[in-house]
């Protein structure tokens, strides 16, 4: 697990002779303008790949045409993966990281490696016994809340909860007005998100048939049902290794993104190489 300074040798990708796409799925509210230092520290030996959410201004609003699920989310991505017969590597923070679970189960082998900084799948504490539940029920009141606040049309109080509760006391306050209102137009896809998250059906082992590189984050800082999902999914995954960022909490890839960035780019490098693929899952 790391919790020291920055390593020079993390901030160095190894060669490739061509290059390789990196598709980086950003957390909810969040935009592809979340990766832009990503870009910079991968270099130029990658391709890297920013797809935003329902909800967001580039993708436009969830059709409505039935309940929303985390099929919905990933079908996008998988379309994007299987536009090219190349295997990918998956990065994910939060949200982004249950579809990119999603996604990773769907086309398992066009999968490289996968980066996940506390991904959000919360189904999976329903499976874990004691703690799970606890862990549940504390997400599921920050849900609740936020839910209520959306439905009552006082999207500046749903959003003040949402974000103190992965940010800390007072966060909200702290944000610029261009982005609580950037926020507050998010909003409504907010209860959607929870609800694809809580709802999802996959067991706990269908996880153990993901055999590539998987580095799962989780901030020294982190709440508690994001800091038991990482944990447990890098027992779940054959090939998954747990790094505590020192002094993170869940939104390490913003206000540590350096170190998290360079992690992430180390991990990739180090992947076996991504070959075209022996077939289309």
């Amino acid at each position: 697990m790391l919790h020291s300074p920055m390593s020079t040798d993390l901030l160095v990708p190894l060669r490739r002779e061509r290059r390789e796409r990196v598709v980086a799925l950003h957390c909810s509210g969040g935009a592809a303008g979340q990766w832009s230092h990503l870009a910079e520290v991968l270099g130029g030996d990658y391709r890297l790949l920013t797809p935003e959410h329902y909800g967001c201004g580039a993708t436009g609003h969830w059709t409505g045409e039935h309940a929303f699920a985390l099929d919905d989310e990933a079908a996008r991505i998988v379309a994007l993966i299987d536009e090219s017969d190349e295997k990918v590597h998956l990065v994910g923070h939060s949200y982004g990281g249950g579809v990119a679970l999603n996604v990773a189960l769907s086309r398992p082998g066009r999968i490289a490696s996968m980066a996940l900084y506390e991904p959000s799948a919360f189904h999976l504490l329903r499976q874990m016994g004691r703690a799970g539940a606890a862990a549940f029920a504390e997400i599921a009141g920050v849900a609740e809340r936020t839910s209520r606040g959306v439905v009552a049309g006082d999207y500046r109080g749903a959003m003040a909860t949402f974000v103190d509760y992965w940010n800390g006391p007072d966060a909200w306050t702290g944000l610029r007005p261009y982005v609580q209102s950037a926020l507050m137009r998010w909003a409504p896809k907010g209860p959607m998100d929870f609800h694809a998250l809580m709802e999802e059906r996959t067991p706990a082992d269908a996880y153990r048939t993901l055999a590539f590189p998987v580095l799962l984050m989780r901030g020294e800082r982190g709440p508690a049902p994001t800091r038991l999902i990482a944990e447990t999914l890098a027992e779940l995954l054959p090939a998954g290794r747990l790094v505590v960022i020192g002094g993170a909490g869940h939104m390490g890839p913003l206000t540590h993104a350096p170190l998290v960035f360079a992690t992430i780019a180390r991990h990739i490098a180090t992947a076996p190489r991504s070959a075209v693929a022996a077939q289309q899952q």
